[in-house]
């Protein structure tokens, strides 16, 4: 029909039906050119049309109105919620089908011809205007379909964006909608009138209009305003936070005063000196006779030789030789008596007996020590790891573990998705920053869509659906999730779905236009199981922008999902965990041959895979840990000897250089014949070189071993102890606890073998005093018994040259121990508290590594001061009778030894001569001291400024093997997955089979609560940014509610003549009727007559197994089957249904379940009801929600410990505040460094953080009960006092500090250096990056700080007792190397 005949007023366009197009299909209109005519049924026209057409003629045969009406009904099931679009939608297909002035608005231009053969419509052109399409679309666009937590507008009209869009798909002509094409034209021709007329509004306020917040956002009542969420400060300062710029203010504050401090102090002193310079001449003589007078700041000048070595103490008197150190600072020696410290005489008695009865019996020792651990090690047969990660990392009693078997016992465990991704190959692989979570080269991939790509892989999709399991033989139709029953399809989520799993009805070119369709219209291309399958479930890497509705041919990736049922019944388990096995391997088959059969790769994970591979890393880099291990060992033991006091004696390399030079003289004739010529038996020739002794004799490497060896011991013998009471293993545990105790129990060896080493200088067979008239005694023959030297009152006067010069082996290692004991008494306790008091964290990992941790400490220390000080009196003996180290029985030829050879000590003897002589003066200088104290304030200031930007979390691809095939997966995960993980928020506790409780949950009627559960989901949707959620909620009990509406039809349906009877899907209509048909009050949006008690419960439980179709899609077996939790009563417990955004980073997961916690207690205080929130993930990232509180409880209570501990075994509460805030500025830089280098704060690096308090223990105890022991006593504000802690100190630094630097920090730095060729990125960044930062941090803080800080502002200190007071007296002045 041409256009423009025709158009008058009251003329139609087209007017009956003139048969289908094939032999099925919906019927045709037949063109008409003439006056509408009075209707057939106008009744019926009514009821479909509403009041418009009451009366007057029409364009619209009976018949064409009965399929309108069925064509509406379909649609009416899913936007009857909203009355306005309802309505919308019925006014403009009635105008269009029945309307008396339709040919002013409809254009026939084309016709067909029909099955029949008649003359029938094919193509028309529609006018409609722009007031009535964008107020019919506006209606429309926000109806959701909570059944598929989507909106209408994806079912009804493609998922149009704009009302040109949704017009665009009504017309098109497609099975399922219009058989032939309408099309809207964008401008009307002069001839015709579009159809304009005043569309419905959903914020309208009759009830024919009026649609509810959740379908018309304009009518929502608006939440709170909640400012954005910050998990930093929220305070700032420009760009930085108040806090940090509060300690840059003070700290450059006082960095000025202390440079203007010692300016102005410099100016004051040169002026003084000029003052005084004649006073200064005249006192040159005196000067001269008295050298330190004017060592002005020099600490250790008493024992510091001035000039020659041989006159160091010649300005010295006699009285101050017997009276030890420090002597030289009292003037008059009365004027302060020595302190003593009552619990450390205590202790050093204790310890030396102890160290006398093992010295004395050492088999005896090694019997009873040996069979304890014997049985301790018994437990090893209750021996269990932990692999769970819900059970490891999760508290017993924490919200999310309990939440989550709520969940999972009322509804069921969540599905096992096992997901992949097909991706074309690329040059360069697909890999993530774990710190930034940043793709490096998404952007550079190929799209993987083609012909030959998508029918490859639909023949590995067929391939997978036959797949069978071993042995069992299951499939995948056994296991997989069924929405709509046993007999219903399995979900799988594939872009092969939309070619109905089948590309042979699809050519090269045609497969094209079909996957742009359904892109765009999924719900014309719905899959088996009968849900519309979006874009972003199956296709990844889409361009941002999509410039072109065809974009999607550009997708990187196929994203293929099989959704696998759970189950809590371990046989129903068993077959899905055998079928996951068996695509485990038919997939990692086919990744190994895909990219050379069809030029792809896949990333996959499945039920099975993470657990695996997870267990799988224990294995990762055993090899590097191992070497680690062993370079520590090998250290340890050819170490330990080094510091041993000795004669005078070449090197291993200078004994072979003169053996070198002196072979080829056995050659050579000698010359020399006289007997009274004195020859060096030094150029003597020989045939074989003559080694040092020490290299046999003085090596300890059989005691570094053995020390080591109890390492290892501790270590097990604690695993056997908590194994037996039934605490797991993990991990960690097997990682880390090695470490630690070694880090923490090594120095413990070296000091005392060094300790041991200065017994034997002073009380062994070749020692040596310099007595009160300048000459050398001899010997003195053994003690018949021993005596503790600790029994004597501290009233006593000592005479250094009245102890006895030789004891006996057991006497010197009891006095090894005695003075030592304390010493590791208090580093031991203080870090077996520190790390007991671990246990009080909830989070099962961290306790159980607290508890083991504690305990291999406690018993190293226990076998330290038994089974090691027993071996100490066994190698001594050995040592002095000359038997070789490892080989006992092989005795080492003696040398005469020169009594006025100068003693050495060769390795370690140069760092304690080093710390002596430069290191300990330099450091106590007052103006290093303040340098040191300002360097180390902008460290502090510096780690708290950082430490503001640590992140939590930790990425799963850091606790799998480097070659797993999950780090690929989740690279892909990150990058192509555009849809975020489902969450669930529970409602219980809540009555709801009666009104109110129905109310507090419903959000489609006009008296439901303004903040019900589902309002508030919808309102929170509305602000992504705040609250993660993306998608519309499934409501339950919005669509029962409307299953009941006796407008639909084809839904709730009951016998007619027994409506106590439901109706099933094969019972003919005429036998039945709405369920709620004539019911008064009838059944309308204001819930007035809607069911309520046993009544409801009834509809509800046919609701819940009636399926869910065509017919009626709100029916709940498939999409809220699993929803509800009922008893005999009512409803337990139900969830609503929606899903996250997608979430890209560590902080987005915890971010989403803050935010979902947050939302759901705004729901329950609004409603009364309970209401917790539920997603797969939360289990697993609850720790986050408690980590900064219990991160700041466990360091608390640790620093709490060191404090008490130190401050009662120091007997100074001074001492023991500056050891414990050292500690804790250790802890500080860690975290510091933490923020730089990347780490973020999860459980490991919180165990990382306790050990950290351990370790800066290490560092700081020795040093600081070293200077306690070293003091006179002195009062803070005595004027000797500074000079007299300056003292103390360097002694301390001097006597314990070599060995801690040997016996932890190289140990350690050794150790890591291995480390660091690890493959394993959680090996690297938690283990060797923060236990480096914490060596260096902790060697610096304790060898640095801690002097510095104790001898400005140091408690007094005790005096040693007799042995210690000799040993010093004797070692300084004498000016021998030890250490």
């Amino acid at each position: 029909m041409s256009e423009g005949e025709g158009h008058s007023a009251g003329q139609c366009a087209m007017r009956g039906s003139c048969g289908t197009k094939g032999w099925f299909g919906q019927q045709l209109p037949c063109p008409y050119n003439g006056p509408p005519v009075e209707p057939e049924d106008r009744d019926l026209l009514v009821s479909v049309c509403g009041a418009q057409f009451v009366e007057g003629p029409t364009c619209c045969t009976s018949g064409q109105v009965e399929t309108l009406r069925d064509s509406l009904a379909q649609a009416e099931l899913i936007i009857s919620s909203c009355p306005a679009c309802r309505n919308n939608f019925r006014s403009f297909f009635c105008s269009f089908t029945c309307s008396p002035h339709q040919g002013s608005f409809l254009n026939i231009t084309d016709t067909q011809k029909s099955g029949s053969g008649e003359t029938a419509v094919k193509t028309v052109d529609f006018f409609v205007g722009e007031q009535f399409a964008s107020g019919f679309f506006d209606s429309c666009k926000s109806v959701q379909v909570g059944a598929t937590n989507g909106y209408a507008m994806d079912l009804i009209g493609g998922g149009a964006k704009t009302y040109s869009e949704f017009l665009k798909f009504l017309g098109d002509e497609k099975d399922l909608g219009s058989p032939f094409q309408i099309n809207y034209p964008t401008t009307t021709p002069l001839d015709f009138t579009p159809l304009d007329s005043t569309p419905r509004n959903c914020a309208d306020n009759d009830l024919e209009s009026r649609c509810t917040c959740i379908d018309c956002p304009t009518v929502c009542s608006a939440l709170p305003y909640e400012p954005p969420q910050i998990n930093g400060p929220t305070c700032h300062f420009g760009m930085i936070s108040c806090l940090s710029f509060v300690l840059i203010l003070a700290y450059s504050l006082c960095a000025v005063a202390f440079v203007l401090g010692y300016i102005l102090q410099a100016t004051i002193r040169k002026r003084r000196e000029k003052r005084y310079e004649r006073m200064a001449l005249s006192a040159d003589t005196a000067s001269a006779l008295s050298p330190r007078l004017h060592t002005r700041g020099l600490v250790g000048a008493v024992s510091l030789p001035q000039g020659d070595a041989s006159d160091s103490l010649g300005a010295q008197s006699t009285e101050s030789r017997r009276l030890g150190r420090g002597a030289s600072l009292l003037d008059p020696i009365e004027a302060s008596q020595p302190r003593q410290y009552r619990l450390n005489t205590i202790l050093r008695r204790v310890f030396y007996r102890l160290g006398l009865s093992a010295a004395s019996s050492p088999f005896l020792t090694f019997s009873l020590v040996f069979t304890v651990i014997g049985l301790l090690n018994v437990g090893w047969q209750r021996f269990d790891i932990e692999t769970d990660p819900v059970r490891l990392w999760v508290a017993p009693d924490s919200e999310s573990k309990l939440q989550k078997e709520y969940f999972d016992e009322h509804f069921g465990p969540f599905y096992r998705p096992q997901q992949i991704f097909v991706t074309a190959p690329s040059d360069l692989p697909i890999t993530m920053d774990p710190a930034g979570f940043t793709d490096i080269r998404a952007s550079s991939q190929d799209p993987v869509l083609s012909y030959d790509h998508l029918k490859y892989w639909m023949d590995v999709e067929s391939d997978i659906r036959a797949l069978r399991s071993s042995p069992n033989g299951y499939r995948l139709t056994d296991v997989c999730f069924k929405p709509a029953g046993p007999q219903g399809a399995c979900v799988v989520q594939s872009v092969g779905a939309w070619f109905g799993n089948d590309l042979g009805d699809y050519d090269e070119d045609s497969w094209k236009g079909r996957l742009v369709q359904c892109a765009n219209s999924p719900v014309d291309c719905l899959p088996d199981f009968q849900q519309p399958l979006g874009p972003q479930y199956v296709l990844g890497g889409l361009p941002e922008d999509m410039p072109e509705r065809s974009s999607y041919l550009d997708a990187k990736a196929l994203v293929v999902t099989y959704v696998v049922s759970n189950s809590l019944d371990e046989a129903e388990l068993a077959k899905i965990v055998e079928w996951e096995q068996t695509l485990r391997a038919y997939l990692l088959d086919l990744s190994e041959r895909i990219p050379s059969e069809a030029g792809m790769n896949i990333a996959f994970s499945t039920g099975v895979s993470l657990e695996e591979e997870i267990s799988r890393s224990t294995n990762t880099d055993v090899r590097i840990v191992v070497l680690s291990y062993l370079a520590m060992f090998l250290y340890i033991s050819l170490t330990l000897g080094n510091g041993s006091a000795a004669r005078e004696e070449e090197g291993i390399l200078a004994s072979l250089s003169l053996w070198a030079r002196n072979f080829p003289k056995l050659f050579q004739r000698s010359s020399i014949t006289s007997s009274s010529i004195s020859v060096d038996s030094r150029t003597t020739p020989h045939l074989l070189p003559r080694l040092p002794r020490r290299l046999f004799v003085g090596s300890k490497f059989t005691l570094g071993l053995l020390g080591i060896g109890l390492v290892i011991l501790s270590v097990s013998s604690s695993v056997g102890f908590f194994s037996l009471v039934g605490v797991k293993t993990t991990l960690i545990i097997a990682e880390v606890i090695p470490f630690l105790v070694l880090a923490v129990g090594v120095d413990n060896v070296f000091i005392l073998v060094h300790e041991l080493d200065r017994q034997n200088l002073l009380h062994g067979p070749n020692a040596s005093a310099v007595a009160p008239g300048g000459g050398y005694p001899a010997p003195h023959s053994p003690t018949p018994r021993h005596r503790s030297p600790f029994e004597s009152s501290h009233e006593e006067s000592v005479d250094t040259a009245s102890v006895p010069l030789y004891l006996s082996a057991e006497e010197r290692v009891a006095r090894t121990l005695a003075k030592m004991g304390p010493s590791i008494l208090l580093s031991s306790v203080t870090e077996t508290v520190a790390f007991g008091l671990g246990a009080l964290v909830p989070m099962p990992a961290v306790r159980n590594f607290a508890l083991y941790a504690s305990g291999s400490v406690l018993l190293n220390a226990l076998l330290q001061v038994t089974v090691f000080v027993s071996a100490l009196a066994i190698d001594l003996k050995r040592v002095e009778a000359s038997r070789v180290d490892c080989f006992p029985c092989i005795r080492w030829p003696s040398r005469i030894a020169l009594l006025d050879a100068p003693m050495n000590a060769s390795g370690l003897g140069r760092v304690a001569r080093f710390i002596r002589r430069h290191y300990a003066p330099f450091l106590l200088q007052p103006v290093v001291k303040g340098a040191v104290i300002l360097s180390f304030a902008g460290f502090f200031v510096l780690s708290v400024i950082s430490m503001q930007h640590i992140q939590l979390g930790l990425d799963q691809r850091l606790a799998l093997p480097s070659d797993s095939y999950l780090n690929d997966y989740f690279n892909h995960l990150d990058v192509y997955l555009d849809v975020g993980p489902p969450v669930y928020f529970v409602s219980h506790d809540l009555d709801a089979t009666k009104r109110p409780g129905q109310q507090e949950l419903c959000g489609r009627f006009t008296t439901c609560d303004d903040f019900s559960v589902a309002n508030v989901l919808e309102a929170e949707r509305k602000r992504p940014e705040l609250s993660f959620i993306s998608q519309p909620t499934a409501s339950w009990i919005d669509d029962f509610l409307k299953w009941l509406d006796p407008a639909m039809e084809t839904c709730c349906r009951v016998r007619k003549r027994n409506p106590s009877m439901f109706c099933t899907p094969r019972d003919s209509e005429r036998l039945c009727q709405p369920c709620l048909y004539g019911k008064e009050p009838a059944w309308n949006i204001t819930m007035i007559g809607l069911p309520e008690g046993e009544e409801f419960m009834r509809y509800l439980r046919q609701w819940l197994v009636s399926p869910t179709d065509e017919t009626c899609p709100l029916a709940g077996k498939a999409s809220f089957g699993t929803a509800l939790s009922l008893d005999e009563t009512g409803v337990v417990a139900s969830h609503f249904r929606t899903s996250h955004s997608p979430l890209r980073s560590q902080e987005d997961f915890i971010n989403s379940m803050a935010a979902a916690r947050h939302i759901a207690a705004k729901i329950s205080e609004f409603t009364g009801s309970e209401v917790f929130p539920y997603s797969l993930h939360y289990v697993f990232f609850d720790q986050y929600a408690h980590i900064i509180a219990i991160t700041q409880e466990i360091l608390g209570l640790g620093l709490a410990a060191v404090l008490v501990v130190t401050a009662l075994l120091l007997g100074s509460w001074r001492t023991g505040t500056i050891v414990t805030g050292v500690v804790a500025l250790t802890v500080v830089t860690v975290m510091g460094v933490m923020a730089v280098w990347g780490i973020s704060l999860n459980a490991i690096s919180l165990v990382n953080l306790v050990i950290s308090i351990g370790i800066a223990v290490e560092f700081c105890a020795h040093v600081a009960r070293a200077f306690m022991s070293a003091g006179s006593g002195l009062p803070a504000d005595h004027p000797a006092g500074q000079k007299e802690r300056d003292e103390r100190m360097w002694t301390a630094l001097v006597d314990v500090g070599p060995s801690v630097l040997s016996g932890i920090t190289f140990t350690k730095l050794i150790g890591m250096s291995v480390l660091a060729l690890t493959r394993s990125k959680l090996l690297e960044i938690y283990y060797f990056r923060m236990w480096l930062t914490l060596i260096i941090s902790g060697a610096l803080h304790g060898l640095v700080l801690l002097p510095v800080v104790l001898s400005l502002a140091g408690g007094p200190g005790f005096t040693q007792q007799e042995a210690d007071e000799e040993w010093m007296s004797n070692a300084i002045r004498n000016d021998y190397e030890y250490a």
